[in-house]
């Protein structure tokens, strides 16, 4: 069998895909969005996937392969651009991308093999995380890192404070740098899942400490093979943030990481909805208490949320419709708030994959983002600056001097009447105003001059449906 250091020799000797050198992804310069390393805006469009769920099962042992090959071609023509994943997922036993700490499962390896080349083939990026820690944490005894099976951690609690688990984790990173970090389908990684100081003993101070250690030596390893590295992040399950608010050090503040990622659950709005107007007002009020807490120039992004409660606890699937419907306003209210693209669902469903109509949203969200310059977008959540005359539901937005996003989304007991926008503290000048219905993605420009005042009035004469504008400044004029 070969060993850890052979295996990732391997891929430090392949060739970089033809064309695809210069294509990581890096934070945009001036604003708190993505970019290629040629300038190119990027945004992560997309959702959780695990390798053990019916789209990518087929992949261990190379057993069905061809129908993950139709699953990432579904995608890629639905503008999906991103899947978040974990290097393995311990949900079932057989699935650890180590079977013993430090002993790399050649059948995992050459499963990320072809999950890696999979997304290069249909231009489909990767943010990975080295561990599925919900199931690590429950199924304890049978991880390769517990002391029952000969690993160095005593239980998940002292992983952060273990000098040879904190080296056992760098070490797969680095082999996860050295066998996949070549490829440009890695968009970025997420040091750790849903950090919590419960890994450190209930130390804020060494969990923090955690990730600077873990995050110098991966992009040191990244440098070292490639001369660059690829971004970094660490995910929070919000509830655990709200409780222990000095997590935000770590999460939005962190000089180490690259952008900040947050799991929007809350309990009844987004967990288990009533209305889908439930996910999406709490989806916008979160992700705009995230966007005043972080760096102005440090993107944000939801990389997980659904209605766990409801799936996991009571045992219900939403109905098809209503799913489909908080998922697509879920996704707008995300854009709306600051957040880069539409948030990352996991899909708490029977069976666990998103349903078509999802991906319908989501190519629909894919075709409204090239009306916004990304690269110059310094936004903040409109809040006073927005008002909606004669509409009845959740209008949502944000923006900077020169360009918005607003999103309607009407009620029940809206009927569908005329309503008028105001943007207030705009440039003077000129705007183009798309209107995009989010559902069917029928769109329409049109030009709108700002008042003496700075006021953009924008009429909208059919709101039955939601909408979604992108208004943008035309420095020439009308």
């Amino acid at each position: 069998m070969k060993d850890a250091a052979l295996l990732a020799q391997e891929a430090v000797r392949r060739v970089d895909p033809p064309g695809l050198a210069d294509t990581w992804i890096r934070c945009a310069a001036n604003a708190p969005y993505f970019a290629t390393e040629a300038g190119t805006p990027w945004t992560p469009v997309g959702h959780n996937d695990a390798i053990t769920w019916p789209h990518l099962e087929g992949l261990y042992r190379r057993r069905d392969p061809a129908r993950a090959e139709r699953h990432f071609a579904d995608l890629a023509a639905s503008g999906v651009t991103c899947l978040r994943l974990m290097l393995d997922y311990n949900q079932i036993r057989h699935r650890h991308l180590e079977h013993r700490c430090g002993a790399f499962s050649p059948a995992m390896v050459a499963l990320w093999d072809d999950l890696i080349g999979l997304g290069e083939r249909h231009g489909i990026r990767f943010l990975l995380t080295p561990f599925d820690t919900f199931f690590m944490a429950r199924r304890w005894k049978t991880h390769p890192y517990s002391r029952h099976m000969g690993g160095p951690a005593q239980s998940p609690e002292t992983m952060f404070t273990c000098r040879a688990t904190r080296a056992a984790i760098i070490n797969r990173l680095r082999f996860a740098a050295a066998r996949w970090g070549r490829s440009p389908a890695v968009f970025a990684w997420d040091l750790w899942n849903e950090i919590d100081s419960f890994y450190a003993g209930g130390d804020m101070a060494v969990t923090h400490d955690f990730v600077t250690e873990v995050s110098a030596a991966l992009r040191e390893e990244e440098v070292r093979l490639y001369g660059r590295a690829h971004l970094q992040t660490v995910s929070v399950y919000l509830p655990n943030l709200l409780k222990r608010p000095e997590l935000g050090e770590v999460i939005y503040r962190h000089p180490n990481l690259d952008f900040a990622s947050v799991h929007l659950y809350e309990k009844g709005t987004i967990d288990a909805p009533r209305r889908s107007l439930d996910p999406a007002e709490a989806t916008f009020r979160l992700m705009s208490a995230a966007v005043a807490q972080c760096p102005p120039d440090r993107p944000l992004l939801d990389t997980e949320h659904g209605p766990i409660h409801a799936f996991k606890d009571r045992h219900v699937t939403l109905p098809d419709a209503f799913d489909t419907e908080c998922f697509r306003r879920t996704q707008w209210a995300h854009l709306a708030s600051g957040g880069a693209g539409g948030g990352m669902r996991w899909p708490y469903r029977h069976p666990h994959v998103l349903l078509p109509a999802m991906h319908d949203a989501q190519a629909v969200l894919g075709k409204f983002l090239p009306l916004i310059d990304w690269d110059s977008f310094r936004r903040r959540p409109l809040g006073k600056r927005l008002t909606v005359s004669d509409f009845s539901g959740l209008a949502v937005g944000c923006g900077d001097q020169h360009q918005a996003i607003v999103c309607l989304m009407p009620g029940e007991a809206h009927c569908g009447k005329a309503c008028r926008i105001g943007i207030t503290d705009l440039a003077p000048g000129c705007y183009n105003v798309t209107s995009t219905n989010t559902v069917t993605g029928e769109h329409e420009t049109s030009q709108v001059h700002t008042r003496q005042d700075g006021t953009l009035m924008v009429l909208l004469t059919g709101t039955a449906h939601d909408i979604a504008l992108a208004i943008t400044h035309v420095p020439d004029g009308c």
